[in-house]
């Protein structure tokens, strides 16, 4: 996505949540925590992270809740679409966003590049792309311990 391309916008599934996200993404990243999955109650979560400068919301103001020190999820109150992960990052110096992409309006526009806290992953649940893998975040010259899928279906 370049600069001048149209933001990215989304919100939640009422409508009274809405967000307009300008520039580059971050990264766009499927993470497999505990936190992240029980907040979403998926298996998994594919989240795409701007500075938090690049995020403008709109509408009802988003609800927030602190997860743990430091990290807020944001949803919405009306409907309970969960919207956000929202932190500072180490890797940018900056306090970041991340957005669902289940909550973009058109979340074809991104495209996942890695899968973070991959140990965490329910035993059972992988997906076949041959993206690389990270026991923490990917950030700060962290090597991914695999590509791709697990063969068997176990964790290693």
């Amino acid at each position: 996505m370049e600069e001048n391309t149209p933001p990215l916008t989304g919100g939640c599934m009422c409508g009274s949540v809405r967000y307009e996200a300008r520039g580059e993404p971050l990264v766009v990243g499927h993470c497999h925590c505990h936190s992240c999955r029980r907040h979403t109650g998926a298996p998994v979560v594919t989240l795409v992270a701007f500075t938090a400068d690049r995020i403008r919301f709109t509408g009802r103001t988003r609800s927030i809740y602190n997860s743990s020190p430091g990290v807020k999820r944001a949803f919405c109150d009306q409907c309970g679409t969960p919207l956000t992960w929202e932190g500072f990052s180490r890797a940018t110096n900056a306090e970041v966003i991340e957005v669902h992409i289940s909550t973009l309006d058109d979340p074809a526009r991104v495209f996942p590049t890695e899968h973070w806290l991959h140990d965490e992953r329910i035993p059972w649940f992988d997906t076949a792309d041959g993206l690389p893998r990270y026991r923490g975040k990917g950030a700060a010259g962290e090597e991914p311990y695999r590509h791709g899928p697990v063969e068997d279906g176990l964790p290693d």
